[in-house]
């Protein structure tokens, strides 16, 4: 089992940064991702290349706020920059975002996703010793190359991709042509069992490839702290976050896995009218006990290994280590301790 963590945002404070990504690595996080939201996911992963020894990635990337030529660029200079620990984690975020906040095409989702990672793999093929340039397909098109434009072959090899997946078709496209995936936090141990993984196993049938080819990672919503803390802060938090995700259409699905689809419309109603706090209400123990995982330190690892640890093969723990690390570093290690072999 692999233990991801959050790589930090002070980028006005380099030295800050490169600390905090040390002391993650430190703790004992096997691989450490930065988030696209108010920063750009890719330059913390420039600032940590020297100061952790782990894998550096984005969790995620939005890909079509981009396109392949300008991601392979980048993604190729990072992972030369991190001698080969770079992982490309991608995801394809949603309509509105694409369309009113990027200003950029939106359509078909898993099939654009599912070229625009062929599109990288063939342009990283183009800069290899005679290589060409010749991608076609419906979305995306590269055919103009020349050697002023071409870095030439990576001496560690094409980085890594993985592609965050909610849905069942995105879940297969990632089977098909990923090297991971990224499951969403709102999401329950039946959910990936039932639906997630066989959906994964379609696409690697479909694509002829092995059972295992595709690392599985899953962040978890986490109500954590030291061993005997007060989680109450932590529960109230977790069920905000909880009542966000089931607002939002694209997570109805695991909702109504549940039989809970009508907890949909109302919180949806509720943050269209910015009702938050009546939306928490909305969360119940049985809802916020099957979504999230409420553990203080002595007992995280146990419980956490209980739930998914036959599921996947990566977990993302976002615990307060920076506060403790000698509090958290043992949990994190035990975590990281083989398990029976795994479901998917």
């Amino acid at each position: 089992m692999k233990i991801d963590g959050g790589l930090p945002h002070s980028l006005a404070d380099r030295e800050s940064a490169a600390r905090g990504a040390g002391l993650a690595a430190s703790v004992g996080y096997d691989r450490l991702f930065a988030a696209e939201a108010a920063h750009d996911p890719f330059l913390p992963v420039a600032l940590a290349a020297g100061a952790a020894d782990v894998d550096l990635g984005t969790n995620v990337a939005v890909a079509f706020a981009r396109n392949p030529m300008t991601t392979a660029m980048v993604a190729n200079d990072l992972q030369v920059l991190t001698g080969g620990r770079f992982i490309l984690g991608l995801g394809s975020q949603v309509k509105a975002h694409i369309t009113r906040r990027f200003s950029m095409p939106w359509s078909h989702p898993a099939a654009r996703m599912r070229e625009f990672v062929l599109a990288l793999q063939a342009i990283w093929e183009s800069w290899q010793p005679g290589g060409r340039l010749r991608f076609e397909g419906t979305f995306y098109r590269h055919t103009l190359s020349n050697p002023l434009f071409q870095p030439g072959p990576n001496p560690f090899g094409p980085p890594r991709v993985f592609l965050a997946a909610v849905g069942p078709r995105m879940t297969e496209v990632a089977g098909e042509v990923a090297d991971g995936l990224m499951c969403h936090a709102f999401t329950s141990p039946s959910y990936l069992a039932e639906v997630t993984l066989p959906a994964l196993r379609r696409g690697l049938a479909r694509a002829g490839r092995a059972d295992g080819a595709v690392e599985v990672c899953l962040p978890v919503l986490l109500a954590t702290g030291p061993a005997g803390a007060d989680l109450e802060p932590e529960i109230d938090r977790v069920r905000r976050q909880v009542a966000f995700y089931a607002s939002t259409p694209a997570y109805r699905a695991v909702l109504d896995h549940h039989g809970w689809g009508d907890l949909h419309g109302e919180a949806h109603r509720l943050s269209v009218d910015q009702r938050w706090e009546e939306m928490a209400g909305l969360v119940d123990d049985d809802i916020l006990h099957t979504l999230a995982v409420v553990a203080d330190a002595g007992s995280l690892a146990d419980v956490v290994r209980d739930r998914f640890g036959r599921l996947v093969t990566g977990l993302r723990l976002n615990v307060p280590y920076a506060d403790d690390p000698e509090a958290w570093a043992p949990v994190i290690e035990k975590l990281k301790q083989p398990v029976e072999e795994p479901v998917g």
